[in-house]
């Protein structure tokens, strides 16, 4: 059997930033404001370090503003919702996001619940989350979303097929079984607790794995042709001992199997900060009343 087709995110975020670049253009040329995103970073854990500045990077290159906050370690929950408070009332602010996971004195729900609805770009407010449960216009959480462009791109019409989600966190598994369901797809959501993970990841036409750990869905897990997301990055160590990125999906086995799916790295992973811009210039244009770009 022919290997499966690689999934290009890094080549279909590409796409999608220079699309948000255009609009953000048109935006400043036409109404004299550049979409703003307000990043918070509590205490110096490596990998949260990494990726904030990967997303001020990305935000300039796609012409919106960086604001960068950075909080000691040894901040109060108080300090953090006061600033959030601040971002939130800022007109300058169209998006705020605030890098988790936070040192343990800060409830990271507490925070969540203080964002405004209308700048929470990461889609984790009660708000966003009904809204895309029940077919409003939300901002969508960014890794889901970026997984659903994906597979549009790989599949074009989603309706009807058998999908199944592997994980159930309020971050990737329930919001991208909203997504699927939303493009009219059989949606099971599957867990820890889930009885014969194989037999359920079987049935699949769509395979999310969201799960955290490294390599859990083997070659035997996928339904032959099936189209598997990749959403899992773990470092694991290696006999040299530098280690590597893995996703949660064995990738030389399945893709043996499939018919698609993503690498690790390079597949999910760019598209989850193009989503966020996506979701940055989304938010500018509706808090002020304007047309939103087709991005």
């Amino acid at each position: 059997m022919a290997e499966a087709r690689l999934i290009d995110g890094k080549a279909a975020a590409a796409v999608l930033r220079a699309s948000i670049a255009t609009a953000a253009a048109e935006i400043k040329a036409k109404h004299r404001f550049q979409p703003g995103l307000a990043a918070i970073l509590v205490g110096e854990d490596p990998a949260s370090q990494v990726y904030v500045k990967s997303k001020g990077k990305a935000s300039i290159e796609a012409g919106l503003r960086s604001i960068e906050h950075r909080l000691p370690v040894s901040a109060s929950e108080s300090q953090l919702l006061e600033l959030v408070a601040r971002l939130n009332a800022d007109p300058e602010v169209d998006g705020i996001l605030v890098q988790l996971p936070l040192p343990k004195q800060i409830d990271p729900q507490h925070v969540i619940d203080s964002l405004d609805p209308a700048k929470d770009v990461d889609g984790f407010h009660a708000a966003n989350v009904g809204r895309l449960w029940s077919g409003g216009k939300s901002l969508i959480p960014c890794t889901p979303y970026g997984c659903l462009l994906l597979l549009r791109q790989t599949l074009g019409n989603l309706a009807g097929m058998n999908a199944v989600v592997l994980g159930r966190s309020n971050i990737v598994g329930k919001p991208m079984a909203a997504l699927l369901l939303a493009e009219s797809c059989t949606v099971t959501i599957a867990h820890s607790k889930s009885r014969d993970l194989k037999v359920l990841s079987r049935q699949a036409d769509i395979l999310v794995a969201a799960v955290g750990k490294p390599e859990m869905v083997k070659g035997d897990w996928i339904k032959p042709g099936a189209t598997v997301i990749d959403v899992g990055i773990n470092r694991v160590a290696t006999p040299d001992g530098k280690g590597k990125l893995v996703g949660d999906v064995a990738f030389a086995e399945a893709r043996l199997v499939a018919g698609a799916i993503t690498p690790v790295p390079g597949g999910v992973g760019p598209m989850t900060i193009a989503c966020l811009l996506r979701n940055t210039l989304l938010a500018a244009c509706r808090r002020r009343g304007l047309p939103e770009p087709a991005l």
